[in-house]
């Protein structure tokens, strides 16, 4: 039986996508010029440096669920490219049509995914500014509002436990140290949950702007209520290059800096954070191989320093195969990598599920944007909170470790705290 196809006047309208320059925020590298754009409620971000793109409204909304989350995504892209009329007078990465996505850590998770194609973007790199607006008409973008409501501070916040106190989640820490002694897997990464309240309601834009300002290094997001700065980058596809930072490893600053050198020396030779490293390098460079022509894999990480704690990093890179242009289609293989899941990764994965007892969330899944072209940024969402759709004064954060044969549940409860200090700091919770 054939089917017709649908009449023209059935078919939704096509996107028309304009860009243009806009040079009065083409200088600068201040993260609050994007940051500020933002409106009080739903603003999208993607920020570096004073770089990035921020956007606002919706043009189009994406949601879906399941295994095949990526795919789904990766495919109404496309169908809302194929009808797109584009206007492009910048062609810098990041200028035309942008999605935003969030997704979720665990493909039975109810929080699914989303890509959000913003009604307005405004982005910066390499001293050059544009704004895209996106819709169904033809008008032209308008003058750039510069000064959307105040911001407004949370007031008082109260940190309380979630889903288990820190006395059982040392217990959580223990048993999965048993499972991987008894050879049921090589390493798990276990995550815990705090809850904040607010004084006054959040102010999404509040945490964002302290976030990009002390962990600048960090990509700061805010993506369908998900918001942090993640210091790792699950990759950047941008033409015909592929790059992913690694990280694994971990270890507190004390806040002296002689201190902190003699810490990030005795993080470099630990054979405990230098074997999570590996697991971590290993399952990104696997999982990047069929993708890529070529590919340099570091033999040794660096120590990267954020304000809160140092990690051992490494950049892999690769170059891309001619077929394989979608940063969402990359992320889906990389996804989870050992640095927030484990080794096998089902193994870690089923355990992950028996221990925690609670539904992670977007937490841990990628979160970034991807234009037209396929190419964008994907970070992992880590140093992340959830804000409560119901009740503007919750909120969600949470905080993950590497579990290891030699690992000890006071050692990672206190390295889970130290990742739980960005999120308070935006709060204000911490000053």
């Amino acid at each position: 039986m054939s089917t017709s196809p649908a009449p023209a006047d059935a078919l939704p309208a096509p996107l028309v996508v304009r860009t243009v320059a806009l040079d009065e925020l083409a200088t600068g590298h201040d993260p609050a010029d994007l940051l500020r754009l933002l409106p009080a409620h739903g603003g999208l971000a993607w920020v570096r440096r004073g770089d990035g793109i921020v956007g606002w409204g919706e043009a189009a909304r994406v949601p879906v669920s399941g295994p095949d989350r990526f795919a789904a995504a990766d495919r109404a892209w496309r169908e809302l490219l194929t009808r797109a009329v584009v206007r492009d007078e910048v062609g810098l990465p990041g200028t035309g049509p942008v999605a935003f996505g969030t997704f979720a850590f665990d493909d039975r998770s109810p929080a699914g995914g989303v890509l959000v194609v913003p009604s307005v973007v405004v982005g910066r790199r390499d001293g050059h500014a544009w704004m895209t607006t996106i819709g169904t008409g033809l008008a032209a973008p308008g003058p750039l509002v510069t000064d959307p409501e105040p911001v407004t501070a949370p007031g008082g916040v109260e940190l309380t436990d979630a889903t288990m106190s820190p006395a059982d989640w040392e217990q959580v820490v223990a048993r999965g140290v048993q499972a991987i002694r008894a050879g049921r897997l090589d390493k798990v990464v276990l995550a815990r949950d705090v809850l904040a309240r607010t004084t006054q309601p959040l102010d999404p834009r509040w945490a964002l702007h302290r976030l990009a300002d002390r962990y600048d290094s960090c990509w700061t997001f805010a993506v369908d209520g998900l918001i942090g700065a993640t210091p790792e980058l699950l990759l950047r596809a941008e033409r015909g290059l592929v790059t992913s930072r690694v990280l694994a490893g971990t270890i507190r600053r004390t806040g002296d800096d002689d201190a902190d050198i003699a810490r990030a020396g005795i993080l470099a030779h630990s054979s405990k954070d230098l074997e999570e490293h590996e697991y971590a390098v290993r399952s990104v460079a696997q999982a990047l191989a069929p993708f890529c022509t070529s590919a340099n894999v570091p033999d040794v990480p660096f120590v990267l320093s954020l304000p809160n704690v140092l990690h051992l990093a490494s950049d892999i890179t690769g170059v891309l195969a001619a077929e394989h242009r979608s940063s969402l289609a990359l992320a889906a293989a990389l996804h989870p990598t050992a640095a927030v899941c484990g080794t096998p990764t089902d193994a870690a994965r089923d355990l992950i599920r028996e221990l925690e007892q609670m539904d992670r969330g977007r937490y841990a899944g990628p979160v970034g944007w991807m234009g037209a072209d396929g190419d964008g940024e994907w970070g992992i969402g880590l140093r992340s909170a959830q804000l409560d759709a119901d009740d503007p004064h919750r909120v969600r954060l949470f905080a993950g470790c590497g579990v290891l044969a030699a690992s000890s549940p006071a050692a990672e409860l206190a390295e889970s705290s130290a990742k739980l200090e960005p999120m308070r700091y935006a709060l204000g919770a911490t000053d």
